[in-house]
């Protein structure tokens, strides 16, 4: 990875791009996830490029979901891995989560590559990998209807960092409760899911592991309060006021 410097505008920006491009060289992330990320890169600056108002109030109630699942799967693509393996592990730990590789274009070395980075990372088990125990979801044409009996087809409470709107819609048919990072509010996986944390995932996981971390001793009133206050279409609004009122500031700039 070249050396990018720290006073450099678009430092951090430049430092996502090129832990991505190094997960492609790696094995990690197809080509076609490299221009997910221009997009998400394209609405971070329409957002700010910082973690507002509207996403922290998605994050609390997604680390209140999280903790209050009985079997909560954080799902785990070539992007993520690339980008933040080491806090997927934290966040399966702190909030006793199973972790499932699961792909949109999928192959078993990429899916190897994946496994590999997150044990690295300190991953005990990874689940996803084992064709004995895989299983179809309903309504899913892809690769990703493929998952793990004991993961994803099992959980309650399902964690889909930069998802697809198909497998979120899937998800939500059966039953399960989705929480997704996606930069774009208008996207289908942002109107389909439960809960959508408006943000780049690289800070607001962070984001998540410490409210997380707030909220375990809480008692379960508390949580579902937390949980019942939350409204994603409204949520969802707000964020598009955010990007709204962030261009309004930039045009009277310019």
């Amino acid at each position: 990875m070249p050396l990018i410097p720290k006073s450099h505008p678009r430092a951090k920006s430049l430092l996502i791009r090129e832990k991505l491009v190094d997960g492609f060289d790696n094995g990690l992330v197809a080509k076609e996830g490299l221009l997910a990320q221009g997009r998400g890169e394209a609405f971070d600056y329409l957002l700010g490029e910082k973690t507002g108002k509207a996403a922290k109030k998605a994050i609390k109630a997604a680390a209140a979901q999280i903790i209050q699942a009985q079997n909560p799967v954080i799902s785990v693509n070539g992007n993520i891995a690339a980008l933040c393996p080491k806090q997927i592990v934290k966040l399966a730990n702190q909030t006793k989560a199973k972790i499932e590789v699961n792909l949109f274009y999928a192959n078993e070395n990429r899916k190897k590559a994946i496994v590999k980075i997150l044990k690295k990372n300190g991953a005990k088990e990874i689940l996803g990998t084992n064709p004995k125990s895989s299983t179809k979801l309903v309504g899913i044409d892809s690769e990703r209807r493929i998952v793990d009996k004991n993961g994803i087809f099992a959980a309650d409470v399902v964690i889909v960092p930069l998802e697809d709107g198909d497998r979120t819609m899937a998800l939500r048919n059966a039953r399960k409760t989705v929480i997704t990072f996606d930069l774009n509010p208008l996207s289908r996986t942002s109107q389909t899911a439960n809960i959508t944390i408006v943000d780049n995932v690289t800070r607001a996981i962070d984001l998540l592991i410490v409210e997380c971390k707030k909220l375990s001793k809480s008692n379960p009133k508390r949580l579902e309060k937390i949980i019942s206050d939350f409204n994603n279409k409204n949520n969802l609004s707000e964020n598009v006021v955010q990007i709204k009122n962030n261009l309004t500031r930039r045009a009277r700039i310019a």
